[in-house]
């Protein structure tokens, strides 16, 4: 009994393992439109959700450039693993007795929101590290942020920048200003908690930080097509 135990929990192991390493390549195909762990959780509970998939192309650059100065400053320059950033917050954390905040890049942010789960957890911090060098060697630059901005939760039941832009400014995301695309770029750390149409003053001096960021943003946005 024990053995089919161990068999059985080895299985799901491999078969949870494969999932990502199936559907990465697959995700990179341009006409796929993949959809988050989250997501899926609304439907098969039952929750209304909104999502409207936008090319990246059809999203105004200014927010892409927002977004990136916002959640990871060295998009271009790393293989989907900060180590630098990394390794400060592991010095903090054991320096300080606390997990500090930060080092997640766009494309960890993206693996987790496929393929794991909310929630701080080392050990889905461990997971994230292999999974968004695999993403990061199979993606595009471009299609990493064209993912990320399409499956990333803006609000409660809110995902994607198709439907944020709608649900906050009534625009597309094609006709979002610096000023609008800087205070969704802020709200991503805790979008059940930060309203991008209702900022508070904390808010908003973020976003002009993050506006500022993203006009002399220069070479640093470089490996992401049309930006």
């Amino acid at each position: 009994m024990v053995r089919r135990l161990v068999s059985a929990a080895l299985l799901v192991v491999a078969v949870l393992a494969a999932i990502p390493l199936v559907l990465v390549p697959v995700y990179a195909i341009p006409g796929i439109r993949p959809i988050s762990t989250l997501m899926l959780a609304e439907h098969f509970t039952f929750q209304p959700f909104e999502r409207e998939w936008t090319p990246i192309e059809a999203i105004a650059p200014v927010l892409v450039r927002s977004v990136m100065m916002s959640e990871d400053g060295q998009y271009c320059f790393h293989g989907g693993v900060d180590w630098d950033a990394l390794g400060d917050v592991v010095d903090q954390a054991v320096n300080e007795g606390e997990a500090g905040r930060g080092a997640s890049t766009i494309p960890m942010q993206t693996v987790k929101n496929l393929f794991l789960w909310n929630g701080r957890s080392f050990l889905r911090k461990a997971l994230e590290l292999p999974l968004a060098t695999y993403a990061d060697l199979v993606w595009s630059k471009t299609r990493t942020m064209e993912i990320y901005l399409n499956v990333a939760e803006w609000g409660n039941g809110i995902y994607g920048i198709g439907a944020a832009s709608r649900y906050y400014f009534n625009r597309p995301a094609s006709q979002l200003t610096a000023n609008q695309a800087a205070l969704l770029a802020v709200a991503l750390p805790s979008p059940l908690t930060r309203d991008p149409a209702n900022p508070s003053a904390g808010l908003k001096r973020l976003a002009g930080t993050v506006a500022a960021r993203a006009r002399a943003s220069g070479g640093y946005i470089g490996c992401v097509s049309g930006v």
